[in-house]
């Protein structure tokens, strides 16, 4: 199924990502053009799925949903950025 070969690239570079950094990490903000052909609710269900038992379930998604079908991102599922919370807090 494409939508599972999308999120599964998403966790993906998550996970690469996350080995990076020292923190904890507590969301992600993703930005889903307007073709992409999955809903934000659809990704987001698809996304605590695959990500159910490992380190990142319970990961906070911040979805922006483009609109416009020109952008050059229409088609995309874009990783924006990722938010740590510091390993030293309490």
């Amino acid at each position: 199924m494409h939508e599972q070969s999308l999120i599964r690239n998403l966790v993906g570079k998550i996970q690469v990502l996350a080995r990076h950094e020292t923190g904890r990490l507590v969301a992600a903000r993703l930005r889903l053009g307007a073709l992409a052909h999955i809903s934000a609710d659809h990704l987001r269900e698809h996304f605590e799925h695959e990500t159910a038992g490992t380190p990142l379930e319970g990961l906070r998604l911040y979805i922006e949903e483009l609109t416009d079908i020109h952008h050059a991102q229409a088609q995309e599922i874009v990783l924006e950025s990722l938010e740590f919370e510091d390993s030293d807090e309490p």
